[in-house]
């Protein structure tokens, strides 16, 4: 039997259209390629709250959906804005109405402020494509997350904020020095959620891409690279770490959370 999840699009339309054109799959492009990768037996429906107006009307069908699935975005959640305030509202009413969420970097963030955790800027930093030595706790070592997981790894990842107070009951499961929760698991309602700050189910060539993309922003507005020249001696840092790096290892948390369906 096919598994049926719902994958939500965390980025604007405008947003994705601006990556199609660079040539840069969008995030849920990238998470359909990944899930493939370990099941190709996954149907998967793709939602956007941010440009669904009417999306509060889709939420009475979720029961036919063994699983959800929050990508990442572009967007900072304090910034509170229309569309970010329905994808808050959005995020609330899947944790009533489906039993397993996977959220990974801005989806974690939208399950921590829709669970009534807290977000700010990161206060250490930010990760440009990639987040070096994330260290598994030992709650997170006993926590099907990271079975066959190595205790200490690098994930791509592209983030400048960070959860800075969680949902009550929540469990952190893994850190590093930039952000101090860089995964979670809590429940909800009926609603089991794991949350990634980093994304196992991007390249760090695409990750690459999005920096080329991004290069003025990072340098005139995030402030993270003085010139060119800085941008570049982190690529070659990032390709360096390509020719290390293992692709079923990069991506055993997904692995591990399709697993978890086996046995439903």
């Amino acid at each position: 039997m096919k598994l049926k999840l719902l994958v939500v699009e965390g980025n604007l339309i405008e947003e994705n259209q601006n990556f199609k054109k660079v040539g840069i799959q969008t995030h849920t492009e990238s998470l359909s390629d990944s899930l493939s990768h370990f099941n190709k037996n996954i149907n998967l429906d793709v939602v956007n709250p941010s440009s669904d107006k009417s999306i509060m009307n889709k939420v009475k069908d979720f029961n036919k959906y063994d699983g959800l699935i929050w990508g990442g975005s572009s967007l900072n959640i304090y910034n509170n804005t229309d569309e970010i305030i329905r994808q808050i509202s959005f995020m609330r009413e899947c944790q009533t109405k489906i039993k397993k969420i996977l959220a990974i970097c801005w989806g974690m963030q939208v399950a921590v402020k829709a669970a009534g955790g807290e977000v700010k800027k990161s206060s250490k930093g930010s990760h440009i494509g990639i987040a070096n030595d994330i260290e598994i706790n030992e709650n997170g070592l006993i926590h099907p997350l990271y079975k066959s997981k190595k205790k200490t790894f690098n994930s791509p990842a592209f983030n400048f904020d960070e959860v800075v107070t969680l949902p009550k009951n929540t469990v952190c499961l893994a850190s590093n020095k930039i952000n101090k929760i860089q995964s979670i698991y809590f429940k909800k309602n009926n609603c089991e959620i794991w949350g990634l700050q980093y994304h196992p189910e991007i390249t760090y060539e695409k990750m690459i891409q999005l920096i080329n993309f991004r290069k003025d922003k990072l340098i005139n507005y995030r402030k993270v690279f003085n010139d060119e020249n800085q941008i570049n001696e982190h690529i070659d840092f990032i390709k360096k770490e390509i020719s290390r790096s293992n692709k079923e290892h990069r991506m055993l948390e997904l692995k591990n959370w399709l697993e978890g369906f086996n046995g439903n």
